[in-house]
């Protein structure tokens, strides 16, 4: 099962509560979640200059996606208590009312052939909440997503790029851009041997290494957006400042 850490304090008062251990333990094992470590006794690491503050080490259930972050444990946990209602969650039309569409080049059958995408408007992130949306994006990819090998995510400042968009499968010779936080334009090959000793991304090169085509994300614009399930583009990083997301699945 996956392990999430939180802050302690900041999910004591998201519950409305300072819990015990036992309390905190016991309202685990009634949801069916388990608490499997309160760093709060124990040595932490130092981050910037300044010891980690303590953590609640969870473990959520396989099927509990939904809780494989700080907001939506806490969402849980208060309507478990009846402290709020379960959400309802609406899909709506932008609002000059022109939906983005993507056009799926029929050559990415040959290595990555399913997209879908959809739009996160008028977000307000703040540090803690960037953080924990990159988090619960990876989270995804290690668990449901099996390591990216039969889903990847992207995601992308809306705001920097424009529709329509296409989802193509090409040569890696003949794809450029500057991947996520670099400045230099390389192409689909040299992106394979620039990350080939990278600790995290090195792991999913084989996915698509061998194929003679790489899929491709483009704007109406021909900028790039990403190179799943590899790497996004630098020009389209979110940032703390980003209001409107784009997120492509492959």
């Amino acid at each position: 099962m996956p392990t999430i850490g939180v802050n302690k304090a900041d999910l004591y008062e998201a519950l409305g509560k300072e819990y015990t251990k036992q309390e905190f333990e016991e309202l685990c094992f009634d949801f069916g979640i388990e608490l499997d470590e309160d760093t709060s006794d124990s040595k932490r690491p130092i981050v910037d200059g300044v010891e980690e503050a303590p953590q609640l080490k969870i473990e959520i259930p396989a099927n509990r996606y939904d809780m494989l972050c700080f907001e939506g444990i806490a969402m849980n946990l208060n309507i478990f208590l009846g402290r709020e209602s379960m959400p309802n969650f609406t899909l709506k039309p932008p609002p000059d009312g022109q939906l983005q569409t993507v056009t799926v080049s029929q050559d990415t059958e040959r290595i990555r052939p399913y997209f879908s995408a959809a739009i996160l408007r008028n977000i307000h992130f703040t540090k803690a909440r960037y953080e924990s949306f990159i988090a619960l994006q990876d989270k995804l990819h290690q668990n449901l997503a099996r390591q990216r090998t039969l889903v990847a995510i992207g995601t992308h400042d809306l705001d920097t790029i424009q529709g329509p968009f296409t989802y193509e499968a090409l040569p890696p010779e003949e794809i450029q851009f500057a991947p996520l936080n670099q400045t230099k334009a390389m192409n689909g090959k040299q992106m394979m041997d620039f990350y080939e000793k990278d600790k995290h991304l090195s792991r999913y090169l084989p996915i698509i290494r061998d194929s003679p085509v790489y899929p491709i994300i483009y704007d109406k614009n021909r900028t790039v957006l990403s190179m799943p399930p590899i790497i996004n583009s630098n020009h389209s990083k979110i940032t703390l400042q980003t209001r409107n997301v784009f997120i492509d699945i492959t």
